[in-house]
């Protein structure tokens, strides 16, 4: 699989914790979206580390297309 499945086209809004990790899945394969649980291992993708620099709501990629990765930047929108 070199290609990610698209697990929605639109951002998964997450309330994330200043200095916390989150590992965003990449394969699109998780069913715990927008996050990683291990489903890639069946791939070539492995997650993408994000650290929170604040407390707050982040939009992670849905669609797995950005740019940005692992936020969304709207990609979606023109797939």
């Amino acid at each position: 699989m070199s290609h990610p499945h698209i697990a929605q086209k639109a951002p998964y809004p997450l309330d994330v914790e200043a200095g916390k990790n989150y590992f965003w899945c990449s394969c699109g394969l998780s069913k715990n979206q927008p996050l990683c649980d291990g489903s890639h291992k069946t791939t070539d993708m492995t997650p993408v580390k994000y650290t929170a620099a604040k407390d707050g709501k982040v939009f992670f990629c849905g669609c797995k297309h950005s740019v940005n990765k692992p936020l969304c930047d709207g990609t979606h929108g023109k797939i």
